[in-house]
């Protein structure tokens, strides 16, 4: 197992290499960078992207004053800046080197921690990570336990009642639940229970109420509590529908089978059965899902989500990073996360020794 184990470990290197040249290829071909989102904003026009918009004539103006200007010429809405100003941006972002030098500088930086500062906001990637993780473990964390503690009892339950009328009715709740998309939902319960129609029974915004620094320790519990509950049940209602159906027809597939028959017949208890025998090979493919459920739902964030219920988490991050083109944080976060999903799919390789010893990953690499 530890020559499995060491394996894995060094293929991590080769495969967050190709990750990065992959991305980081991709971007170059992507226009509106950082030097044009700062003369975006210095010449007035607020985003780069509306100098895309541009139709008719005054768009084809645009255009001829910009590919007629020498230096300025590679950059949209450059016209009217001296050369020697465009130059000082393009060495202050890093793009005064070739693409592939600059793709090297990056990854040597990364292997000693260095992830750089944002482009627009001056402060560390490091830092600004941990400033918005706190939101996305909150929503993560609980929403990845829920659907766990809920899911797995009811696709059990499920699987040992199918075709039963509490199979039906459950199966139809669900299927309706995943149908109906995260976003949609949140703003349902925001209608509902927020104050926008109904009733007020939950905060609309933000993870803690004003004083919350003031309250007492159960009082900090019971506000911040009182606040996830709506993102929470948002976040959730995907990842429990999928989970479920997967646990029932995992048991579904493993209860037909000879050895639970023989079990049976053996006289042991339905219990018994069920989680001495089944449940251990049943959960296999649970387990297999869960480095993307971990990495998708605790880390990842929903910028749709967030964004609805006002909280600043990685999700939100992201999308702005990725709109204003402030490579250090999509590169940092990508590199960061990218990792975390390499390892935690190793874990779960782990996992699936620990819940089933008969596996031996080295004999069938073998």
């Amino acid at each position: 197992m530890g020559a499995y184990i060491l394996r894995r470990l060094l293929l991590i290197i080769p495969t967050l290499f190709g990750i990065m040249l992959i991305n980081f290829a991709l971007v170059q071909f992507v226009p509106g960078g950082p030097v044009e989102q700062v003369i975006a904003q210095i010449q007035g026009q607020g985003d780069v992207f509306e100098g895309f918009a541009g139709s008719g004539q005054d768009a084809g103006a645009l255009e001829t004053d910009d590919f007629a200007g020498g230096a300025n010429s590679k950059y949209a809405g450059a016209q009217g800046l001296p050369p020697e100003f465009i130059a000082q941006l393009e060495e202050e972002f890093g793009f005064d080197k070739p693409a592939y030098q600059r793709f090297f500088i990056m990854l040597g930086n990364y292997m000693t921690l260095d992830f750089g500062e944002s482009y627009f906001r001056k402060i560390g990637v490091i830092d600004l990570v941990l400033e918005k993780l706190p939101v996305s473990i909150t929503l993560g964390l609980w929403s990845t336990l829920i659907a766990y503690l809920v899911s797995i009892p009811l696709g059990i339950r499920k699987a040992v009642k199918d075709g039963s009328p509490f199979d039906t009715w459950t199966s139809g709740a669900i299927i309706v639940a995943y149908a109906i998309p995260g976003f949609l939902f949140a703003i349902m319960l925001l209608v509902l229970f927020a104050g926008g129609s109904y009733w007020k029974l939950f905060p609309l915004r933000g993870l803690t109420s004003d004083g919350f620094e003031d309250l007492t320790m159960v009082g900090k519990v019971l506000d911040y509590f009182w606040h996830i509950t709506l993102p929470v049940v948002a976040s959730t209602i995907a990842a429990f529908a999928t989970l479920t159906l997967l646990t029932k027809n995992s048991f579904l597939d493993e209860i037909k089978k000879h050895y639970v028959m023989t079990a049976r017949a053996k006289g042991l208890t339905e219990n018994r059965v069920l989680y001495g025998h089944v449940f251990r090979n049943a959960m296999l493919i649970v387990i297999a899902g869960f480095p993307a459920v971990f990495i998708g739902v605790f880390f990842g964030g929903s910028v749709l989500i967030e964004t609805i219920f006002s909280l600043d988490g990685l999700g939100r991050l992201g999308f702005e990073a990725a709109v204003q083109r402030d490579y250090p944080i999509v590169f940092g976060t990508l590199f960061i996360f990218g990792l975390i999903g390499l390892v935690v799919g190793l874990l779960s390789d782990l996992m699936y020794v620990l819940v089933d010893p008969r596996i031996d990953f080295e004999k069938r690499e073998g």
